[in-house]
């Protein structure tokens, strides 16, 4: 059964919707203030209208903008509802699907590789090139990432250490000696 738009909608309904779980929805009305779903009795709830545009804009500058939670909150305080409620109406923009270009992360570790380039740089001009075939040094950095998701899943897990990936796969001692 499909309703008006001026139908007042419950939080099952929004969720479906909007394609998100009912627990976000509840999160974001403590998070931000100007989420105030009508409560009736047992503490249901109904969105109306205008609640629904603004969780549409809302979903649109955290899903599809990238934007984070005091992102948007900073947009509410500092340019209003009606600026998030106009996200959900303008289409995503390449830039804000792009991955920034790498950064240092904390504690002055090196910069994360294999990053897509920043919207900045510019394509090469001329014919595709030929694809290259991994080289020794990128089968190294493909296994050492293996290798740091397998401590991970370790540590995650509260397994030891000391028996995660025991022994390199072929392939790494390979790479490492230069036989690819």
């Amino acid at each position: 059964m499909n309703k008006s738009a001026e139908a007042f909608r419950t939080i099952g309904e929004v969720a479906d919707e909007l394609e998100i779980p009912k627990h976000v929805l509840r999160f974001w009305e403590g998070r931000f203030p100007q989420i105030r779903p009508m409560k009736r009795g047992g503490g249901r709830r109904y969105y109306r209208p205008e609640d629904m545009e603004l969780l549409r804009g809302i979903r649109a500058l955290l899903h599809a903008e990238g934007y984070t939670i005091r992102g948007v909150q900073k947009i509410l305080r500092e340019h209003g509802v009606d600026q998030v409620k106009a996200a959900a109406r303008r289409k995503p923009t390449p830039e804000a699907v792009t991955l920034p270009a790498p950064v240092a992360r904390k504690r002055g570790r090196k910069p994360i590789a294999g990053r897509a380039p920043s919207a900045s740089a510019q394509p090469p001009s001329g014919p595709p090139a030929a694809v290259p075939s991994p080289t020794r040094d990128a089968n190294v950095l493909v296994f050492s990432a293996i290798r740091e998701l397998q401590i991970a899943r370790a540590i995650l897990l509260g397994q030891p250490l000391n028996q995660v990936g025991a022994g390199a796969p072929a392939e790494l001692k390979k790479a490492r000696a230069g036989r690819t």
